[in-house]
């Protein structure tokens, strides 16, 4: 545990000004608060906190910062109050430990819409003051790091689980590498463990084969660039388990396949050195094609600048290198941290690019209809890789990958995404559709009589664009729903004799659960609740307690299925039709389908790529557009597999643990063939969508035991 000097001297190293005697008062007020507290672990709470602070200082926070890192549980966990600690310490500190204190009093459970609330609070509170993120995630990096004293199996991965989900994209978006990097893998190793062992000791065993390549290939970069003039500062490091099993899934390869395992970093001066650098390591080494990245010229959105390239080094190894200078590698590593500059009485979001998606984050905030679809458009905001675009004067904006015009029109403002009607890329009329590539000049065309098409949220992949098509789809069918059930309810008031009244109208909604006319008008437009429901709730003494033999009951204002009913995940499907799914390719959610009408027999559901759709190029009156539903929970589905594994004990058992461990379930297995040293075999497993496959695929490919998976077809 880091002792009271020791804390001070970390502050005064970086901060000679610091406030000693506040941050001495916080210490000796947190470990008085906390006493006898003890953690899972056996150690004093006061640790935690202690801990906490310790990490904020390696990232070189004011002293404010560090305070409120010492009080930031004293609030949730002892009898301190905030009155106190603002009587104590000042308005800001209290500001401060009453944001993190607000996040913390919302419990980690399983209930998915809890874990959105948490995060849309944490989004308010960040955008207020940054520093209550920074609080948060030095908070759950020290309970990541002590995790493994939970007893509990179920609570350690839901708490990994929102770990992977919340802080590690907006460490990454923050640019704290560090920080996002061990949160990273410490999720990972408690989500998939096995997946994590293996490539951590297969990483162990490339590097002791190797031996010293890394310390190897530097010292030949650095004789490169010497020879060249250029003096630079080469450091190699090997790259962390997760990132290496992304990759894995990415380019589906075994880690023995994968040739960039070790990436070094290379430091100079200045930032045309860094260009004189790029020059010098690609005229003395190949290239690898499509590696090479300039975020100098166009830096991430969190601050991120550097070169990055690809290239067959020293050794004949293929290696990744990352040039910048030594106020980038700061960047790099420690994010908003690096250039922290926190002047008196300034508070709110501060001006710059890095912060540009937090404000997106708010308007998402502001269109989402619950906190669940914030967490939703939120996450597809802050996880998906960049390219960036330009307006016709300019201007950068920052995309993800697969963007469209309409995501660019909604990243330049809403009301410009809203009134969109076409768009030119690179000075040529193009599909709203298009796909977007690094360096488009993009110019949207709009009117101010076009409005959102529903079909667009199909193809926009940005959060902010998706929350907005949403928001006014579902402000239309409430209007619709609205016109629909007004008129029902007049005609069906009129056949009874009762006069239709906004009075009449307002007696009916506590009965019925509804706080505005309008919401419960759309309700009867909508089928939720029928004319008559409204009529007796709105005049009792009219109802009927019997109509023939049935009982007329007060609808609960939910939608209920029939008992035994299924909902098929899938859109642009005829109510009432047969459906199958083709048995040549087994079609996954995720993927692009196609549905194949055959009389008698209903839709039959293929792959887009199936080879059996070739035979039916000539019927194109027989070719159905149908998608999946990823709102809809279907039944799972079944994947086909081809394995081959090592004819040894425990294999066959090693491979159905696998799948079992990420959730998959073996319904068929069949062995085509049988050798001294190998099994080759067809495997049925079920799976949830082509995403969970994915997944089961990777974690068998990471295993020594099985030597190749793929996909079978037929």
């Amino acid at each position: 545990m880091i002792r009271q000097y020791e804390l001070l001297e970390r502050v005064r190293a970086y901060d000679p000004m610091t406030d000693e005697d506040a941050v001495n008062r916080a210490y000796v007020y947190a470990m008085k608060a906390h006493g006898s507290q003890i953690r899972a672990s056996g150690d004093s709470y006061f640790s935690h906190p202690l801990e906490v602070a310790g990490i904020l200082t390696d990232m070189r926070l004011d002293h404010k910062t560090i305070i409120t890192a010492l009080l930031h549980d004293t609030v949730e966990d002892t009898s301190a109050t905030v009155d106190e600690i603002r009587s104590l310490f000042g308005e800001e500190v209290g500001r401060l430990v009453d944001g993190v204190t607000k996040l913390n009093r919302i419990e980690l459970q399983s209930d998915r819409t809890k874990q959105a609330e948490n995060f849309r609070k944490l989004v308010i509170a960040m955008s207020e003051d940054i520093r209550v993120l920074l609080v948060k995630l030095a908070d759950r990096l020290h309970n990541m790091r002590t995790l493994t004293f939970i007893k509990s199996d179920e609570k350690r991965k839901r708490i990994a689980a929102e770990t992977m989900d919340i802080y590690v994209p907006l460490a990454e978006r923050i640019g704290i590498q560090d920080i996002h990097d061990e949160l990273e893998d410490l999720a990972f190793q408690e989500l998939n463990g096995d997946a994590y062992a293996s490539i951590t000791s297969r990483l162990d065993y490339l590097t002791e084969e190797g031996g010293d390549i890394i310390e190897v290939i530097a010292a030949e970069l650095i004789e490169t660039c010497g020879k060249a003039g250029l003096q630079a500062q080469i450091s190699g490091r090997r790259k962390s388990p997760f990132s290496v099993w992304l990759k894995m899934q990415r380019k589906i390869v075994t880690l023995e396949q994968l040739s960039d395992t070790v990436a070094f970093r290379l430091i100079v001066a200045t930032e045309a050195e860094c260009y004189t650098a790029l020059g010098i390591i690609h005229s003395a080494y190949p290239v690898l094609p499509g590696r090479f990245k300039d975020f100098i010229s166009t830096a991430k959105p969190n601050g991120y600048r550097s070169l990055h390239t690809g290239v067959i080094g020293p050794k004949r190894q293929r290696i990744e290198i990352q040039i910048r200078t030594r106020e980038m590698h700061e960047i790099a590593e420690l994010g908003v941290a690096a250039h922290w500059v926190y002047k008196q009485g300034e508070t709110g979001i501060r001006e710059g690019r890095q912060y540009r998606w937090l404000r997106e984050l708010l308007e998402i905030l502001e269109q989402a209809s619950g906190p669940e679809e914030f967490l939703e458009h939120t996450k597809l905001e802050m996880y998906q890789d960049l390219v960036f675009c330009f307006s016709p004067k300019g201007d950068l904006i920052s995309l993800p990958r697969g963007s469209c015009p309409v995501d660019f029109a909604y990243a330049v403002h809403s009301e410009v995404g809203n009134t969109c009607v076409g768009a030119k890329v690179n000075g040529r009329l193009r599909p709203l559709t298009t796909g977007l590539s690094n360096g488009d000049q993009v110019e949207i065309s709009t009117s101010k009589r076009s409005t959102p098409q529903p079909d667009w949220e199909q193809f926009v992949v940005t959060g902010k664009a998706k929350a907005a098509i949403r928001r006014f789809v579902r402000q239309q069918k409430h209007q619709q729903f609205f016109n629909l059930g007004k008129a029902i309810l007049q005609k069906s008031l009129r056949q009874e004799g009762v006069r239709y009244t906004e009075k009449l109208i307002g007696q009916a909604l506590e009965p019925l659960g509804h706080e505005h006319a309008e919401d419960l008008l759309a309700a009867v437009g909508e089928g939720l609740i029928s004319a008559k429901e409204v009529l007796y709730a709105a005049l009792p003494d009219r109802r009927s307690t019997t109509d023939g033999d049935n009982i007329v009951l007060i609808s609960s204002g939910r939608k209920t299925k029939p008992a035994g009913a299924t909902t098929l995940p899938l859109k642009g499907l005829i109510p009432g039709m047969a459906v199958h799914y083709a048995r040549c390719c087994h079609p996954l959610p995720g993927e692009r389908v196609v549905g194949i009408v055959t009389t008698g027999k209903g839709v039959t559901v293929h792959t887009i790529d199936c080879e059996t759709l070739e035979g039916f190029q000539s019927m194109p009156e027989r070719w159905l557009d149908v998608s999946w539903d990823m709102d809809e929970v279907g039944p799972k589905h079944i994947a086909r597999l081809g394995v081959i594994l090592l004819n040894e004990p425990g294999s066959l058992g090693g491979l159905s643990t696998i799948i079992g461990k990420n959730a998959g379930n073996i319904v068929n297995l069949k062995i085509n063939n049988r050798s001294v040293d190998f099994f080759e075999m067809q495997v049925d497993v079920e799976v949830g969508n082509v995403r969970h496959l994915t997944n089961i695929i990777a974690a068998l490919r990471a295993t020594p035991l099985i030597t190749s998976v793929e996909r079978a077809r037929g």
